[in-house]
């Protein structure tokens, strides 16, 4: 089952849109360019195994 969440850019503050696979498991991380600067970002995605709420932290790509 697929959801969308939003995160902010580690770059430049701006909010993004994903998409979330949540049969992929409870925690992730990949790598997403911003919609805004194009810059990656290295997300960090947590859902409550209740809830299904999603939890997204981001960092800068070296």
């Amino acid at each position: 089952m697929q959801t969308t969440a939003e995160y902010t850019c580690a770059f430049c503050g701006e909010p993004n849109t994903t998409f979330v696979d949540l049969s992929a498991g409870l925690t992730q991380a990949y790598i997403e360019d911003c919609q805004v600067c194009c810059r990656p970002n290295q997300l960090y995605i947590t859902v409550d195994d209740l809830s299904l709420g999603i939890e997204i932290a981001t960092d800068y790509v070296e």
